[in-house]
């Protein structure tokens, strides 16, 4: 399943690290960058999962995150597999949970889990509805309502790095910007180190999110508001994640891939996924200009479109890309 690892003290010297810790270390690029992937659905995915993993390891990401399957044994499996990429792997490896269906005690005993595998990073998450992420969210009786209750259950609990989600948009439940931006705040207070935002695909939202947590709130502010990023490969999929999720593809950004898509039954994927790296590298560019403290690509659990973000933006991936 796994190929085993000697990690050297320096390297369990680090794994022992925190994301805002990690992320203060010397990086040799042009910028720090992560990935998240997801747990996968069988044997066959999960081996491309660890494929994928083995490599990005290679390339030296900050950190890696992986989703949270709540309920059932997608629930089980992420918590085997991030386990896994914790003691098998050097990657520094940050775990998502989420306050769906559980009680304070489910969330006490996966914490507790987690922390047997020595994971120290969890990212708080009050999660979407199983079945219709945008439907009505629904309480667990014995649970916790927001993300800032369970990021101070989880510090509660011992020494934790806790990390939480972001949104450039506004969260599609927020009545407005402002409200949106007070919630972030008050996770931040409540705890959180940092923060990743939800994929995007227009960097002056983020840019404009970073403006309003500073004006709210300058000691907040200056955490690290890592972007999330993912390179387009399929405009069908990109549309659909977006709906999902409450966010938007904007219309200049829909114009291009549009065009590369074509007319005809079935898009063109070549020429999609070569506009959708375009515009990846693009945006990373712009936000390493800003000043942004980390990349952090969703890759879906392949590798391809986000190495070639990497290599053009300065990332060396040919050493890592050679041994597959």
């Amino acid at each position: 399943m796994t190929d085993s690892t000697h990690p050297s003290s320096d390297v369990l010297a680090r794994a022992g690290q925190s994301v805002v810790e990690r992320l203060a270390d010397p990086y040799p690029g042009p910028i720090p960058f992560s990935v998240e992937f997801f747990p996968p659905r069988d044997a066959e995915a999960e081996a491309r999962l660890w494929r994928t993993a083995r490599t990005f390891e290679r390339m030296n990401p900050a950190f890696v995150s992986m989703t949270y399957g709540a309920g059932g044994t997608t629930r089980d499996r992420t918590v085997r597999i991030a386990g896994e990429l914790a003691t098998e792997t050097t990657l520094l490896t940050v775990a998502h949970l989420t306050a769906v269906n559980h009680s304070i005690d489910e969330i006490r005993g996966l914490v507790g889990a987690y922390a047997d595998k020595g994971i120290t990073n969890l990212l708080a998450l009050r999660g979407d509805p199983p079945g219709d992420p945008l439907g009505e969210w629904v309480k667990h009786r014995k649970g916790v309502e927001y993300a800032e209750e369970l990021v101070r259950l989880i510090d509660d609990l011992g020494d934790f790095h806790t990390g939480v989600a972001s949104f450039p948009e506004g969260h599609h439940r927020s009545p407005n910007l402002a409200a949106d931006t007070g919630n972030l705040v008050r996770k931040l207070r409540a705890g959180a180190e940092f923060s990743v935002t939800q994929v995007f695909f227009d960097v002056e939202d983020y840019l404009r999110l970073r403006d309003r947590l500073v004006a709210a709130d300058p000691e907040q502010g200056a955490k690290p508001l890592i972007p999330g990023l993912m390179p387009i490969t399929s405009l069908a999929t990109a549309r659909r994640m977006t709906q999902l999720s409450g966010s938007k593809i904007p219309p200049q950004v829909e114009e291009r891939l549009a065009k590369a898509a074509g007319d005809g039954p079935e898009e063109n994927r070549a020429d999609v996924r070569a506009v959708g790296i375009d515009l990846c590298t693009e945006m990373s560019e712009r936000l390493i200009a800003e000043g942004v403290p980390c990349l952090h690509f969703c890759s879906l659990n392949f590798v391809k479109a986000t190495s070639e973000v990497l290599d053009r933006i300065g990332i060396d991936t040919r050493g890592a890309l050679a041994a597959l």
